[in-house]
């Protein structure tokens, strides 16, 4: 689906990649509804897209499903129709085992990823079905195919992601709807901050991977979008990753868990 003319909704659009996608999307010729919990993060986004009545912005927790519920209406008020969804708000976990991560923790994972996720997409799919043609895309992440050592809930989250997008295609074949689902690899975004999150680095290591600029994702994204593609596998590590995990999958675990255990130690 092109998006020119289109109204696209954007979740986590204060910041990251959801900030970018908006950025892209309106650079393109779209209108976008750009969500977040973050009021500070989308007048920011506001003041950068100088977009005028062609972008909107709506802050709200997308866990709150009755919330979320009264969106869709808000959105149409707004721009006259939605004909696009593109889930990207998520948060990581604290680096921990799961032995050690507190349930508190494990529920506002999944709240936000799975189930934020979900609340937007049945309460805007019937919307979708009502137009020519409409998409739903929902990053899930490299974790949500490949098992991350202190990252086991949130890859849980986003490997649910996954299968829902996936069920949601087979269930949309035929309809007007097409679906895409993402997985990201390293994006240079402040997700560690925005999730509460802090990072140990043992003294002198230095990553070897430099970061995706958030612009170029979302252009990679996208363009995905606009081929109606399955999947979209977003960086190299991304892609490097999916070929060693269909190729050797026990391999691969160990060869992350080895670049984790830093992050474990102490």
């Amino acid at each position: 689906m092109r998006v020119a003319g289109k109204v696209i909704v954007v979740t986590g659009g204060a910041s990251g990649i959801g900030r970018a996608l908006v950025l892209e999307l309106l650079g393109r010729g779209a209108r976008v509804a750009a969500v977040d919990l973050n009021a500070g993060g989308l007048e920011e986004t506001s003041t950068l897209a100088k977009a005028g009545e062609r972008l909107s912005t709506h802050v709200l927790n997308i866990t709150q499903r009755e919330v979320v519920e009264a969106l869709p209406a808000e959105v149409a008020a707004r721009h006259g129709a939605v004909d696009g969804l593109i889930n990207n708000a998520g948060i990581i976990q604290p680096f921990a085992r799961v032995s050690d991560l507190e349930y508190g923790a494990i529920e506002r994972v999944m709240n936000v990823n799975f189930y934020g996720t979900l609340y937007m997409t049945k309460a805007f799919l019937p919307h979708l079905l009502a137009r020519p043609e409409a998409h739903i895309v929902n990053l899930s992440s490299m974790g949500g195919f490949l098992p991350v050592p202190g990252q086991s809930l949130y890859g849980a989250s986003k490997a649910a992601v996954k299968l829902l997008t996936e069920g949601l295609y087979a269930e949309l074949l035929g309809t007007s709807v097409r679906v895409t689902v993402v997985f990201p690899g390293a994006v240079a975004t402040n997700i560690t901050a925005n999730s509460g999150v802090e990072v140990r680095q043992a003294e002198g290591q230095r990553g070897s991977l430099k970061p995706l600029p958030p612009e170029e994702a979302a252009r990679r994204i996208i363009a995905g979008m606009e081929q109606d593609r399955f999947r979209v596998l977003v960086g190299s590590d991304a892609r490097l990753m999916d070929f060693l995990y269909r190729l050797a999958p026990a391999w691969a675990t160990r060869f992350i868990q080895r670049q984790m255990r830093s992050l474990l130690e102490g």
